[in-house]
């Protein structure tokens, strides 16, 4: 059996919006155990068809060292956990929730991978402007 297990944490959906338009980047305080985690970004829904209810999103690979940075550029478009192979960009004005999720299949070179035990721990996430 394959794929058979998920596990991850998502915020509850923000009162209204947060707005990253004036950021290129999100830090993340991390301390974790070798593996590979997906960082989520969900934007309000402007990419799929009308009537779909479900929010785009973005996701970026995390390999848990101290202080991760990742430019908002990097996070990719998916849809139900595949990359969409189209050129979209993310609307970082309208950011309704966040998650990370942990990556099993390794997803940076060097990370562990493979069925078994995890641990993370999160301090902070923030938005930064590094250019």
């Amino acid at each position: 059996m394959n794929h058979s297990g998920f596990c991850g944490m998502r915020s509850k959906k923000f009162d209204g919006f947060i707005d990253l338009d004036a950021y290129d980047t999100i830090a993340l305080r991390l301390k974790g155990d070798g593996r590979c985690y997906i960082c989520t970004i969900y934007t309000e829904n402007w990419v799929n068809s009308p009537g779909q209810e479900e929010d785009n999103s973005w996701q970026a690979f995390v390999l848990c060292a101290q202080r991760q940075l990742i430019p908002l550029d990097r996070y990719l478009p998916t849809w139900r956990g595949n990359v969409v192979d189209a050129k979209l960009e993310m609307n970082p004005s309208r950011v309704v929730s966040m998650s990370l999720s942990v990556n099993a299949e390794g997803g940076v070179p060097g990370a562990k991978s493979g069925p078994g035990n995890f641990k993370v721990e999160l301090d902070w996430i923030k938005a930064l402007r590094t250019q």
